[in-house]
């Protein structure tokens, strides 16, 4: 995922470029209002990290005018102000979420993988209907998947195991989590279901299922779908 850092604190650039890197996120940071405006209006993001603060335009003036350009992304603000007044106004404006200076990084983390979870398939040529990773195409509303332009054939549930990693890709998902999301409460099936179920799709969509790109496992917790 791609995420553009608006931020003219130096050692906060780094800081967060070196843990989003680490997480698996392409970061592009830009250091003033206006070259941030300039990159998310001229390339494709997942997040917007935005500073309130910042050299030659504000943050909220960069979030009003993106908005105001129909650009959907995702925007976290960042603010050292703790005012009630300036986080609702960052949210009138348009922002999905604020965090306060000094913050945990763990907790920007938290509040990225929240919003990314709230906010499916929304860039990169992906929309509410249909997704593209790879060679493989998938159609929400027709429930069709097709590699190099040719069908494949998924069972319901294998169906909605993928949807559901792609639609909350990044997050990492135990065993029980998907029972729980994709069999529901009331079904019966062993985590070891899952397994199998995963093992499946990673045949029919991977270019090699052994060292899948896209439904990794993350030993000892679960899995998690990256584009």
């Amino acid at each position: 995922m791609k995420v553009l850092l608006v931020e003219d604190e130096q050692g906060l650039i780094i800081t967060l470029t070196d843990r989003l890197n680490s997480e698996g996120f392409d970061v592009i940071s830009a250091i003033d209002g206006n070259a941030g405006f300039a990159l998310a209006s001229s390339e494709t993001f997942d997040l917007i990290i935005l500073d309130v603060m910042l050299p030659k335009k504000n943050g909220y003036d960069v979030c009003r005018d993106l908005r105001q350009k129909g650009n959907s992304t995702p925007i976290l603000m960042l603010t050292a102000k703790g005012e009630t007044i300036d986080k609702v106004l960052g949210l009138k404006l348009g922002a999905d979420d604020y965090l306060t200076k000094p913050f945990e990084v763990i907790e920007l983390m938290a509040r990225i993988e929240a919003l990314l979870r709230r906010s499916p398939a929304h860039t990169n040529g992906k929309s509410h209907d249909a997704f593209r990773f790879g060679e493989i195409t998938v159609d929400f509303k027709r429930a069709e998947v097709m590699k190099s332009s040719k069908p494949i054939e998924l069972s319901a549930m294998e169906f909605k195991l993928l949807q559901y990693l792609i639609e909350n890709r990044g997050a990492v998902h135990t065993r029980d989590n998907l029972l729980d999301a994709v069999w529901g409460y009331d079904a019966m099936p062993t985590t070891r279901t899952v397994d199998v179920h995963i093992a499946w799709l990673r045949q029919k969509l991977e270019a090699n299922p052994r060292h899948p790109n896209f439904i990794q496992t993350v030993h000892g917790m679960g899995y998690k779908f990256v584009d």
